[in-house]
């Protein structure tokens, strides 16, 4: 049975397709992997024909059987809103991804999505990742001591603002970005700790 990622922050511009991609596409080199584009803009979904090392399946108004598909792991890319769909996302995921920015408005929306994840009994399976994180700023920082409250599992490893990782969705990874790719390798080595 496939292992269910879902991506999710109920504010848009932290960078959830962009990480999902790029997780998706390391974990691919070893295992069979989808990505589950539930956002209705189909952002991902749109390069479905251009990525050949795992698939991408548009927008499903269902989410049965979702395990059953035929794959190692699914990427679940959510739409930055409360969606119908989202509380049976969080029940049947076997890991809760929350990329964040390290800025105060970030802090502030995050917790509608971790009150989410609380009603559903699944903070046990949620991590919190700070994405697109800009250099020498203290400000990531305040924010760790923010989410303290909150009582969520932070990933030590902190993904930069390279231009790398935003070029990646078009030209097919990280790999040409030595920096980039060592962030995306020990995130990923961190994402596949959790699952077990």
């Amino acid at each position: 049975m496939a292992k269910i990622i879902l991506i999710t922050h109920q504010k848009g511009g932290v960078g959830k397709s962009t990480l999902a991609f790029n997780l998706a596409q390391n974990i691919s080199a070893n295992a069979t992997v989808a990505m589950l584009d539930m956002d209705l803009q189909g952002s991902l979904a749109q390069l479905k024909d251009l990525v050949s090392n795992f698939d991408i399946i548009p927008y499903q108004n269902t989410i049965e059987d979702i395990r059953e598909l035929p794959y190692d792991f699914i990427f679940i890319d959510t739409p930055p809103y409360l969606s119908n769909h989202l509380p049976g996302l969080i029940q049947m995921a076997d890991l809760i991804i929350i990329p964040t920015k390290a800025g105060i408005l970030d802090l502030l929306a995050i917790k509608s999505t971790i009150e989410l994840i609380e009603n559903e009994n699944k903070m046990d399976s949620t991590l919190v990742v700070f994405n697109m994180i800009k250099a020498n700023t203290t400000l990531t920082l305040d924010i760790l001591i923010g989410l303290a409250e909150y009582n969520v599992k932070i990933a030590e490893t902190h993904i930069s603002d390279l231009v790398s990782f935003t070029r990646s969705v078009l030209v097919g990874g990280v790999q040409s970005d030595k920096n980039a790719q060592k962030q995306l390798d020990n995130l990923t080595r961190e994402l596949l700790n959790n699952l077990i």
